[in-house]
């Protein structure tokens, strides 16, 4: 509560350090990105919670999109540049930008959450499988696995956190191996990157200044490679 007193008042302040149509937009773009985690997040718990095992790529995209893309990438980069003067169309390029970006960071974050301890951060794996988290591997499994597979994962899926095993979980694992889901996220982390990536070389050329550009530009490997 009290950080968001402090926000709500940064954002009030602008009106006295800024041009009142530059305050006003900065304040819209805050209300956007704070409603497009809202609805990520709301969308990704209730599905956790209805256990829904229709859901498609493009559904969990939605959710990477709107919890992660706008909220960590394309919302701050838009705010800056919204301060900086920058025009409706360099705004929507970086908004194409953020969001592949944010895709890829978040595939990255739940691959991780399989396969690392974080730098030692961690002592469990699979906590996304305990909480009956819909991510892109999760999906792909439960689109491969071959029938007897599926009815088991689903039944792992259908309990509550505290009824799942560690063994049950590591079978999810290995079978997210053995289908190569884990393969199939890593490849698409890569894929929405090298999109970014090409945004970044064809339409943000606007974005010029050194060494930000080139600070920009370490991102990319920083997402693909990171281990924590």
């Amino acid at each position: 509560d009290a950080l968001h007193v402090l926000m709500w008042q940064i954002l009030n302040k602008n009106y006295s350090v800024l041009e009142q149509k530059i305050a006003q937009k900065i304040e819209d773009e805050f209300f956007i990105m704070l409603n497009r985690t809202i609805l990520g997040q709301t969308i990704e718990i209730k599905w956790s919670q209805d256990n829904r095992f229709d859901l498609t790529e493009d559904d969990i995209l939605l959710i990477l999109e709107s919890k992660t893309g706008y909220y960590t990438i394309a919302g701050p980069m838009r705010l800056g540049a919204i301060l900086a003067g920058a025009t409706d169309f360099q705004l929507e390029s970086i908004y194409k930008f953020g969001i592949l970006l944010g895709r890829s960071f978040q595939i990255v974050d739940d691959l991780l959450d399989l396969t690392s301890d974080f730098a030692g951060q961690k002592t469990q794996q699979g906590n996304d499988i305990y909480e009956g988290k819909r991510t892109i591997m999760l999906i792909h499994l439960l689109n491969n696995a071959n029938s007897e597979d599926s009815l088991k994962l689903k039944e792992i899926l259908s309990k509550t956190r505290d009824q799942k095993t560690s063994n049950e979980i590591n079978w999810v694992i290995s079978k997210m191996k053995e289908h190569k889901s884990i393969e199939y996220g890593k490849n698409l982390a890569k894929k929405f990157a090298t999109e970014a990536q090409q945004i970044f070389n064809n339409e943000l050329k606007f974005l010029s200044k050194e060494p930000f550009r080139s600070e920009l530009q370490s991102i990319f490997n920083f997402i693909i490679t990171r281990d924590h």
